[in-house]
């Protein structure tokens, strides 16, 4: 058996340097993610991704982030540019649901067709008044059932595309006044409200194949981050029922303290399964993928899983279906 590294990491540029090749060979990480700053042209992308899955010598899972709005990696002129999915939802009406699915469709196919077969959606935190900007207009909506219908709209798009959805942020980020790239937030909100409104998207959602966790802190859970506490985590596999993959949100964000290292062993501890680390120089990820080591055998099994659900794309006609959509916009 092939034991995965314990990390999804990124690379520095457009093309893998030869020391990022040698390291990945090493470290063979479970996965990789790619950012603006590694997107050029299709036929660039198409080659990095190559690249990345030569170096592990196996098809590794490649995410991005693509939802559409300000967190859109790949652009035009080669790719859609899409409104902010809370705007887009509001846009679609009463046809929302259909328009979700059909929007994510058209991006995996946009996705697969470059090497990238994973996409950071759906994100199912709830939208409130209090919501950072940072995510406010990122989320689908207010209502937990809403959000929850139109997060399997996402999810199933992508996977009819062949794109692994990764459901984030566990357990729900919609609370948040603060960035958490930034600052630790502090979510106050007793246990009883948190199960009935913020909890219930995920556990509606909860057979999707892979999520991402929360950098924040709840505090009738615990004092610790979401992504650093065992107490979430219990939360997160039993009450909310995720026993699929979980992958950290990115490490090197300021909301979580302490040296790399023992983040990325801490989060392991915790529960998670997977570190996601980017935006960082080659010795930080060295330093990340020794400690994280190898899955453990828990985790491969969830990773395996999650591989299993990849799945060869359904027939689909571009055209049409980008027809479609704009037939649904126009009508709502």
């Amino acid at each position: 058996m092939n034991r995965f590294g314990a990390t999804i990491l990124d690379a520095d540029g457009l093309v893998l340097t030869p020391e990022e090749c040698a390291f990945f060979r090493d470290a063979n990480p479970f996965g990789f993610i790619v950012f603006a700053r590694n997107i050029d042209t299709p036929d660039q992308l198409r080659k990095l991704c190559d690249q990345m899955r030569d170096a592990v010598g196996r098809d590794a899972p490649i995410t991005i982030d693509q939802e559409g709005g300000r967190v859109q990696r790949m652009r035009a002129p080669y790719w859609a540019e899409w409104l902010p999915p809370l705007d887009f939802v509001a846009a679609a009406g009463a046809q929302a649901e259909q328009a979700m699915y059909l929007r994510y469709r058209l991006i995996a196919a946009e996705l697969r067709a470059v090497g990238v077969d994973s996409n950071c959606a759906p994100m199912v935190d709830l939208a409130g008044d209090q919501t950072h900007d940072f995510l406010r207009n990122r989320c689908y909506g207010t209502e937990p059932a809403q959000v929850a219908a139109l997060g399997r709209a996402v999810s199933d798009g992508l996977l009819a595309g062949g794109v692994l959805p990764v459901l984030k942020h566990i357990p729900g980020h919609g609370r948040a006044t603060l960035d958490s790239h930034f600052d630790l937030p502090h979510v106050q909100a007793d246990l009883g409200a948190l199960k009935a409104h913020d909890f219930a998207p995920f556990a509606a959602l909860a057979d999707v194949p892979m999520g991402m966790t929360a950098h924040l802190v709840y505090d009738a859970l615990d004092d610790r981050p979401a992504t650093l506490s065992p107490t979430v985590m219990n939360v997160i596999r039993n009450d909310i029922g995720f026993d699929n993959l979980i992958m950290t949100d990115d490490i090197s964000m300021k909301a979580l303290d302490g040296s790399l290292e023992d983040i990325a062993t801490g989060a392991l501890a915790a529960g998670c399964d997977v570190i996601l680390h980017c935006n960082a120089p080659l010795a930080d990820r060295r330093r990340v993928a020794e400690a994280a080591g190898e899955m453990s055998d828990t985790a491969q099994r969830r990773a395996e899983h999650a591989l299993a659900c990849r799945k060869t794309p359904d027939d689909i006609d571009i055209d049409a279906t980008r027809t479609q959509l704009e037939t649904l916009l126009n009508q709502a």
